[in-house]
């Protein structure tokens, strides 16, 4: 039996490249499902999808949330459809659909969860990407990630990912917006599915399209995503950093009044006393909750792979 092959194009006024996204992929891929995420865009993106619909009489359908967010359009998309196969690509022709038979036969196959279309291995992304800022941010988010939950990933930031319904229907979109690339290799890396990066080409936007993405405001909401996420998904390491931090505090505040006690059995210095005494407490808590955080995020995850088991009996039920 063929497998049934999702194609999710979030969309934000992108009246300028929605239909040529569309015939792109359709001519690629013509048995696959086309859906249309239309994110309250205020041009003619509905419209225009509506009409490439008819004309190309392909499958699938236009989906609408007027939740502003890409994680938001695409929480909608995996909800609602129920498919094989995902592919989740940005609806701005910046990556080309002749990529998407190499990218999908990994998952295909079934030897990768997610498979990531990667624009750093032939250095095409440096070339096309206007925003040298941006490309800044992905490579510190690449760095940050890495380091965190010991990957070797290349391109985190991707918007080009094909996904199997087993990481679909247990991955909870919990971001807003554009953070969603980063939660999701995260979610990847720290529940333990198979994640194969693949060279793709990439292409700027066309003229007269502008980029929904601000370098500075996304790069905050981005680093502010890791931040949360390296406390929920490490908080051993982090809450400990914090302990010998206060450690160090402590030792250096009480140095002095405890050298004063010893030489003239006398404190004369008692903020510093009352502050190492705050700072002793401080330690102690920062490292009581990073060993009660770090067994719950140990128990998230066996939860988790729980799940999945309880999920392939289901399927196989089916």
């Amino acid at each position: 039996m063929p497998k049934i092959i999702a194609i999710i194009l979030p969309a934000y006024n992108e009246e300028l490249t929605i239909v040529d996204t569309m015939k792109d992929f359709f001519s690629v891929c013509p048995d696959a499902e086309i859906y249309v995420v239309d994110n309250a865009s205020k041009d003619r993106t509905n419209a225009l999808a509506r009409a490439a619909y008819q004309e190309l009489g392909c499958k699938g359908r236009l989906l609408e949330e007027p939740r502003k967010g890409k994680a938001a359009a695409v929480r909608k998309a995996f909800m609602e459809i129920d498919a094989d196969v995902y592919v989740m690509v940005d609806a701005d022709m910046t990556y080309p659909a002749s990529d998407l038979p190499k990218l999908l036969a990994p998952v295909l196959d079934g030897t990768a969860d997610i498979v990531c279309g990667n624009r750093h291995s032939s250095g095409v992304y440096s070339r096309e990407n206007k925003r040298p800022l941006h490309d800044f941010g992905n490579k510190l988010v690449r760095k940050l990630i890495n380091a965190l939950f010991n990957g070797s990933l290349e391109d985190i930031l991707t918007g080009y990912r094909i996904m199997s319904k087993r990481f679909v229907k247990n991955y909870p979109i919990l971001s807003d917006g554009f953070e969603l690339e980063t939660e999701m290799s995260i979610h990847a890396l720290d529940k333990s599915y198979t994640i194969i990066e693949l060279p793709t080409d990439y292409r700027d936007r066309p003229e007269g399209s502008f980029s929904k993405l601000d370098t500075i405001g996304d790069g905050i909401r981005v680093l502010k995503t890791i931040f949360s996420i390296f406390v929920k998904y490490r908080p051993l390491l982090f809450f400990s950093i914090c302990a010998i931090l206060f450690a160090v505090l402590t030792l250096v505040a009480g140095s002095i009044p405890v050298v004063e006690y010893f030489q003239t059995s006398k404190i004369n210095h008692f903020p510093l006393a009352i502050l190492a005494s705050g700072l002793s407490i401080l330690t102690m808590l920062s490292f009581a909750v990073a060993v009660i955080l770090d067994s719950m995020a140990a128990a998230q995850r066996f939860n988790h792979s729980l799940a999945l088991l309880h999920w392939h009996d289901i399927t196989r039920e089916k």
